[in-house]
């Protein structure tokens, strides 16, 4: 550092002043001789040329700080939570040097960050993989899968946490609302929008309410994280009709077509709808049944839409498509990109061909209008109320049971398996 700043260090919160700004942020370390960088509290990087910086003011020494990491042991006398860490901003921390993340991995660095889940609970670190979530496919949903079901049947284990990546989240917890039957004890997944170094991070509220949950009667795989901007408490969401709605807030997780399981805060859960309860003994063993038929696909259909996509498909040796259709359950019926022709050939060849609504809310309905029951005719299975992520993810487990008939796989769609349908959705839930 040049005498401007000559007591600022790497990690340092600090101010820099130009003939036209202050900026404030963590000084990071610049590969570039002749800039400054710095990370600001939104979370971009900025680089400052040292010929416009008039002063550097270290706010807060050490703002991100150095530690070196602690040797951690289990109590042996809290309960105990199995945190399965598959990556993510909230398994995530600011490298000074590169002003990216680097990953948290062992019991000792989250300690640093997160001590207050180890107040309540021992916690064993379970690292399958470190992935961003667009970087993740059925075989990882596999894996986790496997991994909970065995902490799950543990004795000693009250339940199981897994932080993971926003964006595609809820395809996760869907695929674990199927993969895991018999659920048996809680099975809670969660999340950061931003990340520990920035005051503004929803990182250690989430997990702390994860870590609650964990330790309740609710035997759900869940979804839990801020409710609101504010941080005052979380919701625990069901897995299977939840869905991120916003691409930065910390509440970007909203329930559609439900309502949250419970509330938590720092010192109470308060339950919002009826669940399934822990259940106890010998008998009382979660089942992996990890299923999955990768040759599926999730069409969002758009006006004008060529049936050519179906076909292309078909060709590809696919065996299912979820088909993002209009509110009620509409594609193409009429013109020369009428779609009913094709669909019907698919069915007759054994495809199945499931429908979920666009709209998101509501509920589909193929027999309000002409082109619907056209359709529903046609073999096109409306799966109600479902999310459009949760009818890929549904579809795929389904058809990955070679043993069930044709029929039965059909049957088994329109069940509700894991709370994927609301068979009460009124008003409220618009």
């Amino acid at each position: 550092m040049t005498e401007k700043g000559k007591d600022a260090n790497i990690g340092d919160l600090v101010k820099i002043k130009t003939a036209k700004e202050e900026i404030q942020g963590i000084l990071l370390e610049s590969p570039e001789a002749g800039v400054v960088l710095i990370k600001l509290d939104n979370g971009y990087n900025i680089g400052i040329s040292r010929d416009n910086i008039l002063e550097i003011k270290v706010v807060k020494k050490e703002a991100i700080e150095k530690k070196k990491e602690e040797t951690f042991k289990l109590s042996h006398k809290k309960p105990v939570i199995d945190l399965i860490i598959t990556g993510g901003t909230i398994s995530s921390s600011l490298d000074v040097k590169t002003g990216a993340v680097k990953w948290l991995t062992s019991p000792g660095e989250l300690f640093k960050f997160y001590p207050e889940i180890f107040e309540i609970a021992d916690i064993r670190v379970i690292n399958p993989f470190m992935k961003a979530s667009e970087n993740m496919s059925y075989e990882d949903w596999r894996k986790i899968a496997k991994l909970a079901v065995k902490s799950l049947n543990e004795d000693n284990v009250k339940g199981v946490i897994i932080t993971h990546g926003t964006d595609f989240l809820h395809y996760t917890s869907s695929a674990l609302s199927f993969m895991i039957q018999n659920l048996n004890k809680p099975v809670v997944l969660t999340y950061s929008q931003r990340s520990t170094d920035r005051g503004s991070s929803d990182a250690e509220l989430n997990l702390y309410c994860a870590a609650k949950m964990a330790l309740s009667d609710v035997a759900e795989v869940m979804l839990v994280g801020h409710a609101s901007i504010n941080d005052d408490f979380c919701y625990a969401m069901p897995g299977t009709k939840t869905r991120k709605m916003h691409a930065s807030r910390r509440d970007t997780f909203k329930v559609i077509n439900d309502t949250p399981i419970a509330k938590i805060y720092k010192d109470k859960i308060e339950i919002l709808k009826s669940y399934n309860k822990r259940k106890e003994g010998k008998e009382a063993k979660a089942k992996l049944d990890d299923s999955f038929e990768e040759k599926i696909a999730l069409i969002k259909f758009y006006p004008g839409q060529n049936p050519d996509i179906l076909n292309y498909y078909d060709k590809q040796g696919y065996k299912g498509f979820a088909i993002e259709m209009s509110g009620l359950g509409h594609v193409l019926t009429e013109g020369k990109n009428n779609w009913i022709q094709v669909i019907k050939e698919l069915v007759k060849k054994g495809t199945i061909i499931c429908a979920a609504p666009q709209t998101l809310y509501g509920r589909l309905d193929p027999f309000v209008y002409s082109p619907g029951r056209e359709l529903e005719k046609a073999g096109v299975v409306y799966l109600k109320d479902i999310l459009p992520e949760t009818a890929f993810v549904k579809l795929g487990w389904v058809l990955g049971h070679k043993d069930w008939s044709l029929e039965e796989k059909k049957k088994k769609l329109l069940e509700n398996i894991s709370g994927e349908f609301n068979e009460r959705l009124g008003e409220e839930f618009i």
